[in-house]
């Protein structure tokens, strides 16, 4: 990894505090620690995990750019699908890890545009340094009226009616790393989890029996073929399904069915990190500072909801999404006369949408509980029968 910046002086201090508290869990944990674990604690642990720290995760000065932070067609689109929902249920929209808060914002603009305005914009987020992000934000772009909506919660809320959304949050949900080595041996597993030596480094377990071990059996892995497992995605589904007693919940992300997922070429699994724009596949440096993420199983998102009581509405590519929900109307309304404004609209429309960018990559799945419409934005190219 000799070619990725290397943190300043403060940003290794920052991360030797996290080091020295993983080498101790992992010492309480008998000298390995599942990447699970691993992984929950460099995100997350309180004013030092990647996302609970003070270092500018999103936008240009960043580790990354979310479809949000490039421009706000992304949520005028996503907009006319929330206010189908919404105008069905009478409802609430809650906003599950709203990063910057510029969907937030974007979002209550565009529903007041058209007329259709939440009673509240709940917003679930475990990050004291994030929820302080999405205040200011918020602070300085929506009017009084729009702000006065917002509202942060620590826990999902009993009988939720209206809009559940997530942009990029599965990814950023631990998963656990799964290895079946060659030759062929249908009883033989690992799991492939944390050690320290003066440095983290992997170590294998045999994984023989529990939920971890029957989650990836269900996938007839292939020989010397590693990948991950996500128990806490299908977790969370579940979790949300018993909080929705009427409406949808929306999820974007990148990602694939279980059958691409599980691909027999995908022998590396698809875990990446991000640090400065730059992405790499070593999660076992920069703890603290840098973005881990796994792509999405959409199928075992699926499942996980159908199991939980939950519909599945529809599944298909973002590109695919944003079109059925207008994007290309709403860029329509500026003419290509006007340079200035329209030569940013098209750059962005081209990152959301072309296939060699976000549009093709990333998906949206959308499960319901209690709706009586088809939702528009599956209104063509749904591909709920890949999964």
């Amino acid at each position: 990894m000799s070619s990725l910046p290397i943190p300043n002086a403060d940003a290794q201090a920052h991360s030797q505090q996290l080091a020295l508290l993983i080498q101790d869990r992992i010492s309480q944990y008998g000298g390995w620690l599942s990447f699970a674990d691993f992984m929950q604690m460099v995100l997350y642990t309180p004013s030092l995990g990647y996302y609970s720290g003070g270092a500018k995760k999103f936008g240009v000065g960043g580790d990354f750019v979310t479809a949000p932070e490039i421009s706000p067609l992304f949520a005028q689109a996503v907009a006319n699908q929330v206010a189908q929902v919404l105008v069905e249920t009478q409802g609430d929209v809650l906003e599950l890890g709203a990063g910057s808060g510029k969907l937030a914002v974007d979002l209550l603009l565009s529903l007041q545009a058209l007329n259709q305005l939440p009673s509240h914009y709940y917003i679930l987020e475990v990050s004291a340094y994030l929820r302080q992000v999405q205040l200011e934000t918020m602070q300085k772009s929506l009017p009084e009226a729009l702000f006065e909506r917002v509202a942060w919660l620590d826990t999902l809320p009993a009988d939720f009616v209206g809009v559940m959304l997530g942009n990029e949050v599965l990814d950023a949900v631990p998963v656990h790393l799964v290895y079946k080595p060659a030759p062929a041996d249908s009883q033989v597993l690992y799991e492939r989890g944390v050690s320290f030596n003066g440095n983290f480094y992997w170590q294998d377990q045999p994984l023989t029996s529990g939920e971890i071990f029957d989650l990836a059996n269900a996938h007839e892995l292939p020989d010397d073929y590693l990948t991950e497992i996500s128990p806490a995605a299908i977790g969370l589904i579940s979790s949300l399904g018993s909080s929705l007693k009427h409406g949808a919940i929306m999820m974007v992300d990148y990602g694939f069915s279980a059958r691409e997922y599980y691909h027999p070429q995908r022998n590396l699994g698809t875990l990446m990190c991000h640090y400065q724009h730059y992405a790499h596949v070593d999660p076992l440096i920069y703890v603290g500072l840098q973005d881990i993420t796994a792509h999405v199983d959409f199928t075992s998102v699926a499942d996980a909801g159908e199991h939980s009581g939950l519909e599945l509405m529809g599944f298909c590519s973002q590109a695919q999404f944003l079109m059925n929900c207008g994007i290309l109307e709403i860029m329509s309304q500026v003419s290509p006369q006007d340079m200035a404004r329209y030569a940013p609209l098209a750059a962005a429309a081209q990152k959301l949408l072309s296939p060699a960018e976000m549009g093709d990559l990333f998906k949206v799945i959308a499960l319901g509980k209690g709706l009586n419409q088809a939702l528009i934005g599956f209104s063509s190219g749904d591909k709920s029968h890949t999964l």
